[in-house]
């Protein structure tokens, strides 16, 4: 892979930017972003780690996202498309962000215009009338496969073959075209029943030689090219000869054991959801993989079972949410006494707080790579390399009292776990106080002064109803209520 192009005179300025909230492209060098990020992991990790690398930069760090969506609105007369202003429900029209798909941005403009001559309703949030919510286009980096997701509120597709058939002619690379009906009053995008348009229903990719299958609602990184990057440096670091036994926990579809399957003796996929272990079987039969097996079951319970039974582990590799793991599956996975542990993060904050629980446990983090999976966010991705201290070796981690008086509930998710969460499958953001206010409405007992008003005359304002709604669904997602 080529160096990161991370020079001052290329860099692009966005006009949405300042509304959007999504990005911040235009307020920093690419290089400046790199090393901020860089700063972000040795925050969190630099005590528990021995060496943190430079942050793995993209090539060209523009239009990477394989994975678009928009929100349909009307202003005035007119039908838009495009993101909700940061804090609100108000659509901002977007016609080409400099982070998504090219194509994907020009399929999107079509459908909006579409939209607009065929006359068809555009989903109203206040009333629930109407039928055009939002449109999601996913594309295959290397097979460059289209699908594009309509999300509508009823089944019923006034001119709907007309209306397929001006797409597929105004852009025949769309391989295939999905109906997903959402007719429940709420901010989540997909619903759960869907019906194919034209094709087959839904798209493939190749990932380090390897095809998998993505439907409308599968999960799958939206940068594909920087997925290579981190999976290699994760084949890298589990140090595989061919012979070892490795355990992917949270395998979700697969990805990562698939690619390791080649290097290592035998691969275990663990994965709680039976959707994404149905996925993961028939995606490893396309590849005539035959070294690998998944499992439908919990991560924890499954490897405490194995090491009751006397098994044990040579690799784990652990791709948890940005969650992260939890000291109960930081205890079943080293009873395996695994040699290495590979941990892929996407949040360096939980990462940290689950490193000083392995530390606790004889696991030292020998090394960190950071790699930019999301270009002008703050978001950044870790792979970290432990192993297991010798017998004679012990490690000091000191915790600070704010993160020992987190309650079970606390420990969950971050507040800013909880922000990303509403922003990505709501698309609304929120705010730390309006979060800690709903959690001392559902009883999570907060630290003390937190949020908290700087003065006894300051007044603070309270978080909406519409917020407090999609707040709960987050809490509910991270089970913490």
């Amino acid at each position: 892979m080529g160096k990161a192009d991370t020079s001052d005179s290329n860099l692009k300025t966005c006009p949405y930017v300042a509304k959007c909230g999504a990005c911040h492209i235009g307020e920093k060098s690419y290089a400046e972003e790199l090393a901020q990020k860089k700063e972000l992991v040795v925050a969190h990790i630099g005590k528990y780690c021995g060496k943190i690398n430079d942050v793995a930069g993209m090539y060209y760090p523009y239009h990477y996202r394989n994975k678009v969506h928009a929100v349909f609105g009307r202003i005035k007369d007119e039908v838009v498309a495009g993101t909700y202003a940061e804090g609100t429900h108000t659509i901002i029209p977007v016609s080409d962000c400099l982070i998504e798909d090219t194509q994907a941005s020009a399929i999107i403009r079509t459908v909006t215009e579409l939209i607009q001559s065929f006359k068809l309703w555009v989903y109203n949030e206040d009333t629930g009338r109407g039928l055009m919510r939002h449109i999601l286009v996913r594309k295959g980096s290397s097979t460059k496969q289209i699908m594009v997701v309509l999300v509508t509120a009823a089944l019923e597709f006034p001119h709907k073959n007309n209306f397929v058939a001006e797409l597929r002619r105004r852009h025949p690379e769309i391989t295939t075209i999905v109906q997903n009906i959402n007719d429940n009053q709420t901010t989540m995008v997909l619903g759960d029943r869907e019906k194919t348009l034209f094709g087959q229903g839904y798209i493939e990719d190749v990932l380090l030689g390897l095809r998998f299958r993505i439907s409308p609602s599968s999960f799958y990184q939206v940068n594909t090219a920087q997925t290579q990057v981190l999976y290699k440096k994760a084949i890298q670091a589990a140090g595989l000869t061919g012979k070892e036994r490795v355990i992917d926990a949270y395998c979700g579809i697969g990805t990562i054991g698939m690619c390791m399957s080649s290097k290592a003796g035998h691969v275990t996929g663990i994965e709680l959801n039976a959707q994404a272990v149905k996925d993961a079987k028939a995606n490893a039969k396309r590849n005539g993989i035959n070294n690998i097996r998944f499992i439908a079951a919990d991560a924890t319970e499954y490897m405490t079972h194995m090491s009751q039974n006397g098994e044990r582990a040579d690799v784990i590799i652990m791709d948890p949410p940005r969650s992260g793991s939890t000291e109960a599956f930081v205890k079943s996975a080293v009873s395996l006494k695994p040699s290495r542990i590979v941990y892929v993060s996407c949040n360096p904050e939980t990462l940290g707080r689950d490193l000083a629980w392995f530390a606790r446990e004889g696991y030292r983090a020998q090394e960190a790579w950071p790699v930019d999976m999301f270009g002008f966010t703050g978001h950044v991705e870790s792979i970290v390399l432990l192993s297991k201290l010798h017998t004679k070796q012990n490690i000091e981690v000191e915790l600070e009292m704010s993160e020992m008086d987190l309650t079970a509930a606390e420990s969950k998710a971050t507040y800013e776990e909880i922000k990303d969460y509403v922003l990505k499958h709501i698309g609304l953001k929120v705010s730390s106080l309006y979060i800690a206010q709903v959690k001392e409405k559902c009883g999570i007992i907060e630290r003390v002064n937190y949020n908290q008003p700087k003065s006894e005359n300051s007044r603070q304002p309270k978080c909406p109803p519409e917020k407090e709604v999609v707040i709960r669904e987050a809490l509910k997602h991270f089970r913490m209520i």
